[in-house]
């Protein structure tokens, strides 16, 4: 895994970039959630949006992991 990015001398933690991948993989996901009806089943939203981004985040660090390996 990187240390640390380097943005135009600024440095930023390398979970910061994974962070924001998975931000912007989650955005859709919920979006599609939504427009399926899945929410109705779901007992509390937010709580279920933090689970899914979190579950995003691990999915995204292992596998940019494996990658950079």
């Amino acid at each position: 895994m990187m240390g640390e990015i380097d943005l135009y001398g600024v440095f930023l933690p390398g979970l910061a970039l994974w962070m924001a991948i998975a931000f912007a993989l989650s955005v859709p996901l919920r979006r599609l959630l939504a427009a399926s009806g899945f929410y109705r089943l779901v007992w509390h939203r937010p709580l279920f949006d933090l689970a899914l981004y979190v579950v995003l985040l691990g999915g995204v660090v292992t596998l940019a992991h494996r990658t950079l390996q």
